[in-house]
């Protein structure tokens, strides 16, 4: 689950889930034009996320966005330090965080179920009214935070570089991902040198660090083993259907 992963909230989870869908999809073609697939597995993994950000909330104290991180400053204003020793200092808290998943997604079910309707209504607004609608109320967001007019022009220009990437297919979720977690890996990164006096060989002398290494070198070589070898496939399945259509063809 994306959510695992400390500080990164429901909306790089949806992207990640995706983006895994359409890969494992038998038209990913079609996404983008209204799949149900592609509409199902963000919401779901949005929904899903919301709990399972609380996990590294409790336990590690990093929220994953800007709602549970005013619920973890409101517990640290009532003395409440979240972490490991939680659940046996304060049981009741955990536990009655627990419940509170079960009476939220009960009151969801009993709110969302009859309004169906009007959330279909919804669906129904062009595009050309919905999206000037969203920008202007980015806009709004982002200049309400600091009232800078300069960084809703920054907002603009990162729009047209995602714009651009889209365009060159790069999936937003890898993008995300590194521009929240960038700056803490820099961090622990350089506090690891610190702490080994610079060698770098401390990230594979320790087992854990380097069975995460591992994994990662895995995956990408899987990653560039994958789209080598599609080309090839590709290739040969043409021939296989030239072969089949020659063969098919009456002799004259």
């Amino acid at each position: 689950m994306p959510s695992l992963i400390p500080g990164t909230g429901p909306t790089i989870a949806s992207f990640i889930s995706y983006a895994a869908e359409k890969k494992i999809s038998k038209t990913p073609e079609k996404f983008g034009t209204g799949m149900i697939e592609g509409v199902a597995c963000p919401e779901a993994s949005t929904h899903s996320s919301v709990q399972g950000d609380f996990i590294p909330t409790m336990s590690l104290g990093i929220p994953g966005d800007a709602v549970i991180a005013l619920i973890l400053g409101a517990l640290m204003i009532q003395g409440i330090v979240p972490g490991p020793q939680l659940i046996k200092e304060h049981p009741d808290i955990f536990w009655g965080l627990i419940a509170s998943f079960w009476i939220g997604n009960v009151m969801l079910v009993l709110l969302n179920v009859p309004l169906i309707g009007l959330w279909v209504k919804l669906l129904m607004i062009p595009y050309k009214y919905l999206y000037p609608s969203a920008l202007f109320f980015v806009a709004i967001g982002v200049y309400s935070t600091n009232n800078d007019m300069f960084q809703v022009g920054e907002t603009v220009v990162v729009g047209l570089i995602g714009y651009l990437l889209l365009l060159l297919d790069f999936h937003p979720a890898s993008i995300l991902l590194g521009f929240v977690l960038g700056p803490r890996l820099e961090e622990n990164f350089r506090r690891s040198l610190l702490v080994s006096r610079g060698d770098a060989m401390i990230f594979v002398e320790r087992p854990i660090s380097a069975f995460f290494l591992f994994l990662c070198v895995t995956l990408l070589a899987a990653q560039v083993y994958v789209r080598l070898r599609k080309p090839k496939a590709l290739a040969a399945h043409d021939n296989a259907e030239g072969n089949a259509v020659s063969t098919a063809r009456p002799a004259e």
